[in-house]
């Protein structure tokens, strides 16, 4: 195993969500906080003290009120806004540390540092933690290894032991050294193997990241997949996951959410449909793709058993690919009226834009003129535009309605510090 041919960092935001609170609510450095999901619901972000404090990812946040007031928990609704601005700040900010990366997720980020290895690439990392640190105010972990499956691993080590001061590299390290730390990490830490997984590897006596480095990649090819086997040679440094600089088009875009009331009324629901369809078309438009389905779905609650339980979707395929708000709209309520059953409290609506294809792959319709296609291109400009400078829903269908009742709760949400005029920090004297 050579691991000095590459060397691949992943920065990750500590507790991200709980870290964007920190830095405009100083107070609560050290403090238990949780962030709680769509409608106050359940735990989707916890500080380490919570962590301590044995509260699960995802638990629900009415089973926590009795430990939350005993040990001081500070709850938030998310407030994806701040959350988004955030890493658009720290993700800008990596990418100067390497003309080589990938942003993967909102809180991750990989950085390929192998034209960096004539440094020492810990003072490296220290360096960049310290510049994000100072710059933005969230604290980062860096790990680095010669894949990208390594760098994850290595960044699990720095996050979990303090003596590496939140940047750990794998390629410093020997490969009994390797052994040693892979030994004491269990198998469902690798990324791609997760908690599904985890239990078939159980089964045929693998539970340590290095009972899985050992196995035969082709032989858990045939008894797993592909990925199995890329996962397994990515540990032993062999590269198959290469830095996406790009991050591919969606093949699909959902958007749905829970009611912060329920919701009876056929009215409210096309209020809400027509939300979700405006916000997955801006998405749609924005990576400059076209759909060909439009899939809307309702359901009440699965835990009221005092009311009777209703579901249903439908997929209504479209006779012309299209981007446009008001069309996506149109046929998202025609279907939504196919589905809807009075008699019923709906908790949650969605839909999903699927069967995408790119503009530059876009099948016109031979029997509509170009001007209307052309016309259609115009108004979708505008609406984006507008809402781009004078903010989100600026211009929006009257469809969408106005006062909203059914929006779902966010009780406690912190205030837009980065995001709403009305909503700076002000500091006086």
């Amino acid at each position: 195993m050579n691991m000095s041919d590459r060397s691949i960092a992943l920065i990750d935001v500590n507790n991200f969500y709980v870290s964007c609170e920190r830095v405009f609510n100083p107070k609560l450095e050290g403090k238990p906080v949780v962030v709680l999901s769509n409608n106050d619901g359940c735990a989707v972000a916890r500080s380490n003290e919570v962590k301590a404090l044995g509260v699960k990812m995802g638990q629900p946040w009415f089973q926590l009120k009795d430990l939350a007031k005993k040990h001081g928990i500070v709850a938030y609704s998310s407030n994806y806004a701040l959350y988004a601005d955030m890493s658009n700040r720290a993700m800008s900010l990596l990418a100067t540390f390497s003309p080589d990366h990938e942003v993967y997720s909102i809180d991750e980020c990989f950085l390929d540092l192998t034209g960096f290895r004539k440094q020492n690439l810990v003072l490296y990392g220290q360096h960049i933690r310290q510049r994000i640190k100072q710059w933005t105010g969230l604290p980062v972990c860096i790990g680095i290894g010669s894949t990208k499956t390594l760098s994850k691993l290595a960044n699990h080590i720095a996050k979990k032991h303090p003596e590496f001061d939140g940047v750990c590299d794998l390629n410093a390290m020997s490969l009994r050294q390797h052994d040693d730390w892979f030994s004491k990490i269990a198998v469902g830490e690798v990324w791609g193997i997760g908690r599904r997984l985890a239990p078939r590897l159980h089964e045929i006596g693998i539970h340590t990241v290095l009972d899985l480095r050992m196995t035969s990649p082709s032989r858990m090819h045939s008894n797993f997949s592909i990925v199995m086997e890329k996962i397994i040679r990515e540990i032993n440094g062999t590269p198959c996951i290469e830095l996406e600089e790009m991050n591919p088009p969606r093949k699909q875009i959902v958007s749905s959410r829970s009611f912060g009331i329920p919701v009876s009324d056929l009215a409210s629901l096309e209020q809400s449909v027509s939300l979700y369809i405006s916000r997955a078309a801006e998405k749609l438009r924005r990576q400059r793709s076209y759909a060909e389905a439009v899939y809307v779905t309702i359901r009440t609650s699965p835990f009221n058993e005092k009311e009777p339980y209703y579901t249903n979707s439908l997929t209504i395929p479209l006779t012309t690919q299209t981007d446009n708000t008001v069309l996506l709209t149109k046929i998202a309520l025609w279907g939504l009226r196919e589905i809807y059953r009075c008699g019923y409290k709906y908790q949650k609506a969605g839909v999903m834009l699927s069967e995408l294809v790119s503009a530059n792959h876009r099948q016109p319709d031979l029997f509509s003129p170009v001007a209307a296609d052309t016309k259609s291109d115009n108004l979708m400009n505008v609406m984006d535009q507008i809402n781009a400078r004078m903010g989100r829903s600026t211009l929006k269908l009257a469809s969408e309605g106005f006062r909203q009742p059914w929006k779902m709760k966010q009780g406690n949400r912190s205030s837009g510090y980065t995001t709403k005029w009305d909503e700076l920090v002000c500091v006086t004297k």
